[in-house]
């Protein structure tokens, strides 16, 4: 973490997810990864591989998606190689509930084209048959030297667990809350299921644990308590986050809290995505929320003004719009050209009240005059004003500034 704000950063087990030439490591004190999950039928290897595609493009660092048939099982192995053939080498993982186990042993093609299972422990079986099934996904993954998330999700929980729980609870003298107890009963199921998949060969150095729940709260109490259980690389996730901003305040009120504190080593924005709204706005949430927090940088920033009495509010706004997709278009050829710059800071101010001195704070900045105020757009760079733009050219002028900048700062940055 870059902030003495901060408390220092949990040391975990540096968990490796690779595809190919590509490797993306999970915990240690690697940074924290981005992932999101598709929601296309993953037999429809067309529309698989496009949604893989725009995730892994927007910056998702590993992507899943659902495994829960025979057909999707076989779609795995042609999604992977068409996305190896198209140069995207992002690394895949299987979401496996309930049918698993049969999945990964009767199609070993699928199970070698992952390069992490996802297990839930409360959806493997029941009695006998979940210890069964748990260790024959484990030992798939060690066999061909797969990571493994177990990640328990609060609305399907261990019922056998919680029941031994609840049972123990009410003999001791002084019964828990039974909230207390459930909360017990998640962290329990996680850890236990971990300590039996290192005791059937895998390494703590192959596990990722989640433990996610639909409730803030809930999900900072749980991952606290986690973190104090063992070395394991943690996934955080608020589940069921809900739609549009409740989603995404409810996700980033909790995962800023844990990682502040040093808890968390990969992250996925649950939200529901609006009706005809991209995939890709998970990923850019969690871009957005570790970039805030100064733990990392993925794009240029922003820095524009909520508007005024003041501002001429429909220029001011669609320069700022015009301005941040300018700048996410750009990004992935700056990654290759000029890769410092996805630290900039970029403002674009209505008035000049605060305009002229953010946009001289900021690396190159505009302040666009406000009402009554000379129609003369000024733009600093390094606190300097190296021009002043008018006229319908506006936006495209600024354009052309801010690349021309990018270029002489970091352009011999190439990678």
């Amino acid at each position: 973490m870059t902030s003495s704000v901060y408390a220092a950063r949990r040391v975990s087990a540096a968990v490796a997810i690779e595809n190919r030439d590509c490797r993306v490591v999970v915990g240690g004190a690697n940074p924290v990864v981005v992932q999101s999950m598709t929601n296309t039928a993953t037999e429809d290897v067309g529309a698989s591989v496009a949604q893989i595609a725009e995730l892994a493009s927007a910056g998702s660092e590993l992507v899943r998606l659902t495994v829960n048939t025979p057909d999707a099982a076989r779609a795995v192995p042609q999604i992977r190689a068409a996305l190896d053939a198209a140069g995207l080498e992002v690394p895949l993982v299987g979401d496996f509930h309930y049918n698993g186990h049969k999945l990964l042993a009767e199609f070993p093609d699928c199970a070698r084209a992952l390069s992490k299972y996802r297990i839930n422990p409360g959806n493997v079986g029941k009695g006998v048959r979940h210890e069964d099934n748990f260790a024959s996904m484990v030992e798939t993954a060690v066999r061909y030297g797969k990571a493994v998330r177990i990640g328990v999700n609060g609305g399907s929980l261990d019922k056998e667990l919680l029941s031994r729980l609840m049972d123990a609870n009410r003999a001791l003298a002084s019964p828990k809350d039974v909230h207390e107890v459930w909360l017990d009963a998640v962290v329990e199921s996680a850890a236990q299921s971990a300590e039996t998949a290192q005791r059937l060969g895998l390494a703590a150095d192959r596990i990722v644990l989640s433990t996610k729940v639909s409730d803030v709260a809930d999900l900072i109490a749980v991952n606290r308590r986690l973190a104090q259980r063992g070395p394991w690389a943690l996934h955080l996730g608020l589940t069921e986050a809900g739609i549009g901003t409740k989603g995404i305040v409810a996700s980033s009120a909790a995962l800023a809290v844990l990682l502040s504190e040093g808890i968390g080593d990969t992250i996925r924005i649950s939200i529901t995505p609006a009706p005809g709204k991209p995939r890709t706005e998970e990923v850019i949430v969690a871009q957005e929320l570790l970039q805030s927090m100064g733990l990392r940088n993925f794009s240029p920033l922003v820095i524009s003004c909520p508007g005024c009495g003041r501002t001429s509010s429909d220029l001011f706004q669609r320069l700022a719009l015009a301005t941040q997709q300018f700048l996410r278009e750009k990004m992935p050829q700056w990654r290759r050209t000029a890769p410092g710059a996805a630290a900039m800071r970029v403002a674009v101010m209505g008035c000049v009240v605060n305009g002229p001195g953010e946009s001289a704070s900021a690396d190159i900045g505009i302040s666009l005059p406000g009402r009554g105020e000379s129609p003369v757009a000024l733009v600093y760079a390094d606190g300097v004003r190296i021009a002043a733009l008018k006229g319908e050219t506006m936006a495209e002028d600024f354009k052309r500034l801010i690349e021309d900048y990018v270029m002489k700062r970091w352009g011999g940055q190439s990678r």
